[in-house]
């Protein structure tokens, strides 16, 4: 779920370094065949400027956001307001450019669902379509990232419509789409996404909040991680998300290329309180994306002191009976270089076209020496890209 918060805009750098001629991400030229598909949103601004953002890694950067509005129209405070969102945006497009990547405009997110729903309707539809080009073309973007959360079976049509138009008005333009993940419980492969596909330049899994407690309205779960890799231990009725369940069970199947095909990173954690690792009853959720961002984990929890690591899920965890962080929690369930390295190399065995990271901002750490304050970055470019 792409989540969001307000606050208020510090200045703003307005380039980052330039690609060099050896650039390995485009020795065959762009576009290349695995994208890392970095967001970097307006209220996370004070968190990373442009010019810290380390593109080595980071092929398209996705700039959010812009919201559909009834109507037909589009916004354009980025989550900050009128003046110092556009400067926001436009100085994210130009750092990329700088940097020889792409940008791409993030549109809607959570709880945009009945903006979208207006919006795309059929009285409407033109007038988004034309404004969502307007706005990219403002900004200097390269393409859309459509994201529709939740799309229901009731919103295809229009959604596939929004993407026709779009795709017609500009055959050229970068358009993503960023999905749900699956839960082989209760959900089917949807054939729908192998019939988009054809519109689209990546479809990215959101394989990330694949957790919750049985008390928050998760019922049958025991506690489990963000975001698994794995999930071989049956049965799965209880534990049943992780990375590769989505893309073997949910999305090839139905139809979409392995190689248009991505999945999620999370750079922030879930805090547990009342149980101690995953594979528990009872316990619950109590900060997540934001608060337990990466760069606050590795400086404010004692992870040297409680790490542990699942074999099977393929991802670390801090464990602690005595409440431990800001959160106060019992169980810490994260990625780190280890996990994002496995991910990456799954990514690649795999074939799969993208990688997206949730956020830029939460896994960069400022305080760490030069040169080792993107680790999660790091790892993310020796496994995927290069």
């Amino acid at each position: 779920m792409h989540s969001f918060r307000s606050g208020w805009c510090a200045a703003l750098a307005l380039f980052a370094g330039t690609a060099t001629a050896g650039d390995p991400i485009f020795a065959d030229g762009f576009e290349p065949g695995r994208w890392v598909l970095g967001y970097y949103v307006g209220y996370e601004r004070d968190l990373l400027a442009p010019a810290d953002i380390d593109f080595r890694a980071v092929t398209h950067l996705m700039v959010g956001r812009v919201r559909p509005l009834a109507g037909g129209g589009v916004s354009n405070d980025f989550d900050i307001d009128p003046v110092a969102g556009p400067a926001f945006a436009q100085a994210a497009v130009a750092a990329a450019h700088a940097a020889g990547r792409r940008a791409i405009l993030m549109v809607g997110g959570a709880g945009e669902v009945d903006g979208w729903r207006d919006a795309a309707s059929a009285p409407h539809r033109a007038a988004l379509v034309a404004n969502l080009l307007a706005r990219m073309d403002e900004h200097g973007a390269d393409g859309l990232d459509l994201d529709w959360e939740p799309l229901e079976d009731g919103d295809q049509a229009d959604f596939k419509a929004v993407a026709e138009a779009l795709r017609a008005s500009r055959p050229g333009l970068l358009l993503t789409v960023p999905v749900g993940w699956f839960n082989p419980n209760y959900m089917q492969p949807d054939p729908f996404w192998g019939e988009v596909a054809p519109l689209f330049d990546r479809i990215n899994i959101m394989t990330y909040d694949m957790a919750g407690a049985a008390a928050q309205g998760w019922d049958g779960w025991q506690s489990w991680h963000n975001s698994a890799l794995y999930n071989t231990d049956p049965p799965l009725a209880s534990t049943p998300s992780a990375v590769d369940v989505s893309v073997r069970l949910g999305y090839l199947p139905s139809g979409v290329p392995a190689a248009k095909l991505g999945i999620g990173l999370a750079f922030y954690g879930y805090c547990w309180q009342g149980v101690t690792g995953p594979r528990q009853d009872g316990g619950l959720v109590v900060a997540g994306d934001g608060a337990m961002g990466y760069r606050n984990l590795v400086t404010q929890y004692p992870i040297a002191a409680t790490r542990q690591w699942d074999a099977l899920a393929r991802v670390p965890y801090l464990s602690s009976a005595a409440p431990i962080g800001p959160a106060g929690c019992n169980f810490v369930s994260y990625d780190d270089a280890d996990s994002v390295a496995e991910k990456a190399s799954y990514a690649r065995a795999q074939g799969l076209g993208a990688v997206i990271l949730w956020t830029l901002g939460q896994g960069h750490v400022p305080t760490a020496p030069a040169g080792e304050r993107d680790p999660l970055l790091d790892a993310l470019r020796t496994g995927y890209l290069q």
